[in-house]
């Protein structure tokens, strides 16, 4: 096991490179843990030595989930990658919402949300912090400290969330966080998630940026109707997986992830909202998203294909790269 572990994340320290020498814009990497399937568990260690190995890539978490971290001691791992990636670090936060995980913590779900609140307040009062303060919440106390060091960004890394109903989208705008949005809904659906987002963000007098804007496809690069379905069979196998474990140790259909019915029903939404297909084809694809103002994009590759990743990089992000440096990011690939 410890040799395979090894092995998965030198690959994927090689794929980072490589995607940063092709001038891809950055990385997210999430947090799970307890799936026995090989995961990135630790994501603030791991992008700590990636900021070492890189000099040019935005490095970020998409997510950190607040309700199973001590607030000061994650007030200062953010600040060190910060500080470390010379200010390159982007801050995804959520609130978790696989119950064995929860579990797993010894943390009930059903406190998630005020974890999460009181998390965030204390991370945002640290870090704008003039010296020693003090917090006593609900579920932390905190007596005279003072976290060190401090980010290199001001006030704090960039802070964004994962949104989906129109609701936490409005929420997400009004807070000054960017959003995340995910790999389900074609770009009829997706615009439409924008302007929600857009409207917040005017709304609470802020100045928007396509750039808050994060939009999850999945990538598929194929040249014949075999290599096509045989991703399509790929990605049915990791569907599902994110499936069984987003549901596991819950009654059926009360969860989180509700996933799809039918593998002819996943088939469709892969073909409807995945960068599926060769080159011109995702050209095409992408565009559609452009028009309805996607501007920065968050690929995930569940193969890890060096050859995918080259073809895009040298055939596809070439019809993107002016006037907006940011518009393709190489997301982990492994990301269930």
């Amino acid at each position: 096991m410890a040799g395979q572990a090894t092995e998965m994340y030198t690959d994927y320290i090689d794929y980072v490179l490589e995607a940063e020498a092709m001038g891809f814009y950055g990385l997210f990497l999430v947090e799970h843990h307890f799936t026995g399937v090989g995961q990135i568990s630790d994501s603030l260690g791991f992008l700590k030595y990636l900021a070492a190995k890189t000099t040019t890539m935005r490095l970020g978490t998409a997510v950190t989930v607040l309700p199973w971290h001590n607030p000061a001691l994650l007030a200062e791992q953010v600040a060190t990658v910060d500080l470390l990636s010379d200010g390159r670090f982007d801050f995804g936060v959520g609130r978790g919402y696989r119950q064995n995980e929860f579990d797993g913590f010894c943390i009930s779900i059903d406190e998630a949300n005020e974890r999460y609140e009181e998390t965030l307040d204390f991370l945002r009062k640290a870090w704008s912090a003039k010296g020693r303060f003090s917090h006593h919440g609900k579920y932390w106390d905190f007596e005279d400290i003072v976290v060190e060091p401090a980010p290199i960004q001001k006030p704090h890394p960039p802070l964004w969330v994962g949104a989906g109903s129109d609701r936490s989208i409005e929420q997400a705008g009004r807070r000054g966080f960017n959003i995340l949005l995910s790999q389900h809904g074609g770009p009829e659906f997706i615009g439409k998630k924008i302007d929600v987002y857009r409207q917040a963000v005017e709304t609470a007098s802020g100045t928007y940026s396509p750039q808050s804007v994060g939009l999850t496809r999945a990538l598929h690069v194929v040249n014949t109707e075999a290599e096509r379905d045989a991703a399509h069979r790929v990605r049915n196998e990791f569907m599902q997986n994110v499936q069984d474990l987003a549901n596991k140790g819950i009654a059926a259909g009360t969860g989180f992830y509700k996933g799809y019915n039918s593998t002819n029903e996943m088939r469709q939404a892969t073909e409807e909202e995945a960068l599926i297909g060769d080159p011109r084809e995702i050209i095409g694809r992408l565009k559609e998203y452009e028009a309805v103002g996607v501007d920065y994009i968050l690929m995930l590759d569940v193969s890890g294909s060096h050859d995918a990743l080259r073809t895009f990089g040298a055939e596809i992000m070439p019809e993107f790269a002016e006037p907006r440096p940011g518009a393709s990011t190489a997301n982990q690939r492994i990301n269930p």
